[in-house]
């Protein structure tokens, strides 16, 4: 006899609980998200405390921090949601400089750190016994997927020339003020001894070097040839007396098709001259 709804149990990988997880209502499929406190030695992740988060696996792709955020606080109080492709670091130290270069959007199946509130929402969390699974996506908080999220991305990938502009002007502007600012620098530093006595020579101040000619790169070009040409030792190995004759054959008929077409021409301008 198979189990009543009460009475359902989901299976989960060893250390973690499973939330079960539908898209919408009405539906008997489910998929299962798989949860433990995220515990590492060395507590240098300020943005993870310990005691405090919770690491997430078997994210589908259409759930997004909003939906983590929704999915547990009916069990404790979110303080923030990290969504990313693998496990690792943490990418909120890494500001995004810019709304149209370096983004970083986690696609597929991804894992979450959920960062609680409280410490003791730890312990709610790993006793929780859930029979029924939890609604993502309903009339008040819809999550897009299908045509829909393709038309909202395509939207979005739409840009602003305006403010892209305006962003690269703001971008060349700071860009500007460094390089002045490492300029000012070095000549400060030109000519001054470090501690142990070395002085940093750069190449300002010094004649700029005049731009070489396309006869001069020829002229270059054919010295080292021949320079390269002393080197070598000539018919020295198998495949250069090869080279060799295939070189000389294909001389000896250029030359023939060249002695031909001026026999050609020497025949097309002779004339008949009886006396």
């Amino acid at each position: 006899m198979a189990p009543s709804q009460e009475q359902r149990t989901f299976a989960a990988p060893a250390g973690y609980i499973a939330i079960p997880a539908t898209f919408t209502g009405g539906r008997r499929s489910h998929h299962c998200l798989y949860v433990k406190e995220h515990k590492v030695r060395d507590d240098l992740d300020t943005t993870r405390p310990q005691n405090r988060t919770l690491f997430v696996i078997n994210v589908p792709p259409y759930c997004t921090e909003a939906c983590l955020s929704r999915l547990f606080a009916p069990y404790c109080l979110v303080e923030s949601v990290e969504l990313q492709e693998k496990p690792g670091p943490s990418g909120k130290d890494h500001t995004a400089e810019s709304r149209y270069f370096d983004l970083k959007v986690p696609k597929g199946f991804k894992v979450a750190y959920v960062v609680l509130t409280n410490p003791s929402d730890i312990r709610r969390i790993k006793s929780l016994q859930i029979e029924t699974p939890v609604l993502l996506s309903g009339e008040g908080r819809p999550v897009k997927t299908g045509i829909r999220k393709w038309i909202e991305d395509y939207e979005a990938s739409l840009t602003d020339t305006e403010s892209l502009q305006a962003e690269i002007d703001a971008f060349m502007k700071v860009h500007d003020k460094r390089v002045a600012e490492e300029e000012e620098k070095a000549e400060e530093e030109e000519g001054v001894p470090d501690d142990e006595g070395w002085v940093k020579v750069t190449r300002k101040g010094r004649r700029p070097g005049l731009a070489r000619t396309e006869v001069k790169n020829l002229r270059l070009m054919e010295r080292e040839k021949r320079k390269r040409a002393q080197k070598e030792l000539l018919n020295f190995y198998g495949w250069q007396h090869r080279e060799s004759k295939r070189e000389h054959l294909a001389d000896l008929r250029k030359k023939f098709e060249e002695d031909k077409q001026k026999i050609a021409l020497m025949r097309a301008h002779r004339k008949f001259r009886p006396f």
